[in-house]
């Protein structure tokens, strides 16, 4: 297949297709779940790939690699004169100020939040949550502010959010919309969603949905040093300071071999190789490499994100070459590779066996709130519905993916379900939500056996398993 212009053999750019190759391997034998890649080398796709039924036009939910796009946003602001490193934060919000305001949370500027100094001296995520649909704004300017602003890093989502809030304090509007014709549409990128809290501010922390292309064009935008097809979109000093080491990295035993102590910037860590990335739970990454001009870029739902770090140092950096390499069959051995990409997903028969179900079941106590369950099955479709806190309606089809929808985590998320019988007899459905990069495993063994759903890890834990014993309860 010819490459387009934008692309390039790896061989061409000094990297083997063998290296691409045994990282995908090294990726599989750890059992790391990818859903789509995109490798980039002087500004020039190499590889990339999804593994079905993840598309590279699907958007999936970035996590905590949206900070990256916060900073951008309160860069811009400063590019634009209506912001300062130094303003302190609590004159943009003297509505949802304590009545005591401390000395500490009074000296809290712009940058400590970009650098995630605030003074706290724990993540104020789950402050955040708790505050449900109150005010978010006031609900972090409430937590004691323990160590003076700047002489303490702690990670911490509600900093974060405090920037969303600041740049629609502002300028009006949202995160997402401010930056959507200063920053999104220039690179390219279309289809976009952020979800906001009850008072309508994004959540920056998180949140954030792009394609996994979408990702590697924002990387090549910071390895460019804000520049993207002759336009300087944010500004070169901005994007240093972003990814420079405002944080000085670890010194404790074993620090030199973490990816996660090497120093932290303006919402960016530093990592090992001179490199630097933003990043998300569960293997959301956009690699920046200046010193091999690459960028990487990955949506995932892995558990162990240093491994997924390690085996990109060991296979794609370290095989990296000065100069072009001759030709290799295996360029055309990473084409197909990279074009049959598909999701671990258990084995079925096809054709199935012809079964019609009607089966129901009542579950032991959980915290998701489900109480009971029906299966139906007539043909080659079916029915999964569970009742409970918040019902759920599965609609599937047999030995195919089928795209719905579910409310779960308290939002309506895009989901994909695949079901069929195995040749044990046992009906399985593979219910992936899509956007979000999680996945439900259920399994019924046949008339009389408990209904079991895996709530998989890396989202759930380990062994996060809602069990339902069969009921002739509706039958």
């Amino acid at each position: 297949m010819p490459l387009s212009p934008d692309q390039a053999s790896p061989e061409s750019l000094g990297l083997p297709s063998g290296a691409m190759l045994a990282w995908l391997d090294a990726l599989a034998a750890d059992g790391l779940e990818l859903h789509g890649f995109t490798l980039l080398c002087s500004g020039r796709v190499l590889a990339g790939g999804h593994w079905f039924p993840y598309v590279p036009g699907r958007v999936h939910h970035l996590y905590s690699l949206s900070k990256a796009f916060a900073a951008a946003g309160a860069g811009l602001l400063i590019h634009e004169g209506r912001l300062r490193l130094d303003d302190r934060v609590v004159d943009f919000f003297p509505d949802a100020l304590p009545e005591v305001v401390g000395g500490h949370l009074r000296a809290m500027r712009v940058e400590d939040l970009l650098t995630m100094r605030t003074g706290h001296a724990a993540d104020t995520t789950d402050v955040l949550y708790a505050a449900g649909e109150e005010d978010w704004v006031r609900a972090v300017l409430a937590q004691p502010v323990e160590f003076t602003p700047g002489t303490h890093f702690v990670y911490n989502s509600g900093a974060s959010f405090l920037l969303s809030a600041l740049v629609q304090r502002v300028t009006g509007q949202t995160l997402l919309e401010f930056l959507t014709p200063r920053l999104l549409d220039p690179l390219g990128i279309g289809e976009a969603a952020w979800p906001s809290n009850a008072q309508g501010v994004d959540l920056g922390g998180w949140g954030l949905h792009l394609r996994t292309g979408d990702v590697a064009r924002f990387g090549q935008l910071l390895l460019n040093r804000g520049r993207w097809q002759g336009r300087q979109v944010l500004a070169p000093a901005w994007v240093d300071a972003m990814s420079a080491a405002h944080v000085p990295p670890g010194t404790n035993p074993g620090d030199g071999n973490s990816d996660w102590a090497q120093g932290y910037g303006y919402q960016l860590w530093r990592c090992r190789h001179g490199a630097y990335r933003a990043d998300g739970a569960f293997g959301q990454f956009c690699v920046v490499m200046p010193e091999q001009d690459m960028v990487l870029a990955v949506t995932a739902g892995v558990g162990n994100m240093q491994r997924v770090l390690d085996h990109t140092w060991t296979h794609l950096l370290g095989r990296l070459q000065p100069s072009p390499l001759p030709p290799s069959p295996d360029e055309e051995a990473l084409r197909v590779r990279c074009a049959g990409l598909t999701l671990d997903v258990p084995d079925l028969l096809d054709p199935p066996p012809l079964r019609d179900v009607q089966a129901q079941f009542v579950f032991d106590p959980n915290g998701e709130g489900w109480e009971s369950a029906q299966l139906t099955v007539s043909g080659g479709r079916g029915t999964l519905d569970i009742l409970g806190a918040t019902p759920h309606t599965v609609p599937f089809r047999l030995n195919g993916w089928q795209d719905g929808r579910i409310t779960t985590w308290g939002v309506n998320v895009a989901l994909t379900v695949r079901a069929g019988w195995q040749a044990d007899g046992a009906l399985v459905l593979t219910l992936l939500l899509i956007e979000d990069g999680a996945r439900w495993e259920v399994r019924w063994a046949g008339p009389g056996a408990a209904l079991t759903v895996q709530l998989c890890a890396p989202h759930y834990g380990e062994d996060h398993t809602l069990s339902a014993r069969a009921s002739t309860l509706g039958a």
